[in-house]
């Protein structure tokens, strides 16, 4: 049973994390007008700890969406913006944070 779930807002441009009951929001960057983040239900199908100066960051939680996901960036004065080819960015420590307290079929709903 999951105890965690993830919801996304496009237009709050933010990721709030449930977990034991406890909830935490962390401000995201979000998908390009041409390139927007898909709204819908998703499940984390995998997670990776990246290699260091990797673009995506330090950590990747991927969707049941084939090509998207969540994770970290090299570019952190880009949180708050739209800027992504999809994904959802986060700062490193923030993704560090959530890839600790999720697991492999965690729910993510995005959603305007």
């Amino acid at each position: 049973m999951q105890d965690s779930y993830i919801v996304v807002s496009l237009s709050k441009k933010t990721l709030t994390l449930t977990h034991s009951a406890e909830r935490h929001v962390f401000p995201i960057a979000v998908g390009k007008p041409d390139t927007p983040t898909p709204k819908g239900t998703w499940l984390i199908q995998n997670k990776k700890i990246l290699p260091n100066n990797s673009v995506f960051g330090t950590h990747w939680l991927g969707l049941s969406k084939p090509g998207y996901g969540i994770h970290g960036t090299d570019r952190p004065d880009l949180i708050g913006q739209q800027v992504s080819g999809g994904c959802i960015r986060m700062h490193n420590t923030h993704i560090q944070y959530v890839f600790q307290r999720v697991s492999i079929g965690t729910a993510v709903t995005i959603t305007d």
